[in-house]
């Protein structure tokens, strides 16, 4: 099959981290996607949990490596002249699956780069007929834009690393505690202050999002504003919902998620007592997960959804006890997390 133009860029994008309605943990991680025909490459796998070997925790000379071997600079690391398009999020290792595709020049001669033949590959070599990716590419790009959106990432680098970090600001120092271990847990920076007045601008830099308490005083949060402000330091501030640890966590992957808004996943989420109403953009495997804090302020979990959904709206119904009282959802996808109260939905 003769491969079609195609556009090509790169975007950010994130593998969602979490505290699990289990109780597991699932790693946060920040990397650079392959938007193609302005549509992220890993949309058209379907529901694939996985990174692009651009992510941004791995040493600078591996992410360079990698760059370079998309530029068709450096040996393909793979038999058949195979590269890694997406691996693991939790080792990158080949043996847990990954992604791959020919990467080669346009046979014609020109400075045009192809990416053809892409399977499910597990081991040295891959098995085109039986976990061949059949309806995806080949997909041809022009050299000029091809280069240029590789080309800006040697230039510039990736800062993802420097600002996976978050302020916590609050009183409930257990709380608190808490919340910024299991962060740490999932590979997100997280310390604690009272307030941001002081701190130098250089370290305020390295903060890519601030989460409020529920009982911090509004004088604090103009000051903690005002210092970022005066830092020229944009950030994304966080309101805690309610002291319950893994809803926490899930508004900071929301805030620390940098992909565009037209590129993402999951774009909508209201709920109301007795359903949730979600938009997704491609097909996806999404969880919904009910939060409730009884009078007693003891917590409560509920696993209300996890099903595949196709492109559009949808309405979930929610049990009533999962609702009852001081309530909260949470819709994830292997991408994208997002958290609404159920008063944002009406009945």
């Amino acid at each position: 099959m003769s491969a079609e133009y195609a556009t090509f860029g790169l975007a950010p994008a994130i593998r969602a981290g979490g505290v699990l309605a289990n109780g597991d943990y699932q790693v946060h991680r920040d990397f650079v996607d392959f938007i193609v025909d302005g549509r992220p490459l890993l949309f058209q796998l379907s529901d694939l949990d996985a990174v692009s070997p651009l992510a941004s925790d791995i040493p600078p000379a591996i992410f360079t490596t990698h760059v370079r071997r998309l530029l068709l600079e450096a040996q393909a690391p793979l038999e058949e002249g195979r590269y890694v398009i997406y691996g693991c999020p939790e080792c990158e290792g080949l043996e847990c699956g990954a992604v791959t595709a020919v990467i080669e020049k346009a046979a014609d001669g020109s400075d045009d780069f192809v990416w053809r033949d892409f399977a499910w590959q597990t081991s040295e070599r891959a098995d085109l007929e039986l976990n061949g990716y059949h309806g995806i590419g080949p997909f041809r790009f022009r050299g000029d834009e091809y280069r240029a959106a590789l080309g800006q990432l040697l230039a510039e680098g990736d800062e993802a690393q420097h600002r996976r970090r978050v302020l916590l600001i609050g009183a409930r120092v257990a709380t608190l505690a808490k919340l910024a271990a299991a962060l740490r847990t999932i590979g997100v920076g997280a310390e604690i202050a009272a307030d941001a007045a002081g701190v130098p601008a250089d370290e305020l830099r390295t903060y890519g999002a601030v989460a409020f308490g529920p009982t911090v005083p509004a004088a604090t949060r103009q000051s903690v504003r005002a210092a970022f402000a005066a830092a020229d330091v944009p950030v994304a501030y966080v309101d805690g919902l309610a002291p319950i640890v893994p809803l926490l966590v899930a508004q900071i992957e929301d805030a620390l998620d940098r992909s565009p808004q037209e590129q993402r996943r999951l774009t909508h989420l209201a709920a109301g007592p007795r359903a949730a109403e979600l938009d997704v953009t491609s097909t996806c495997r999404v969880q919904l997960t009910a939060y409730r804090m009884d009078r007693l302020s003891r917590t409560h979990v509920h696993e209300v959804f996890d099903e595949v959904l196709e492109p559009g709206r949808h309405r979930v119904p929610l049990a009533p006890r999962t609702t009852k009282g001081t309530s909260y959802v949470v819709a994830r996808t292997s991408t994208h997390v997002l958290v609404t109260p159920t008063s944002a939905l009406p009945g």
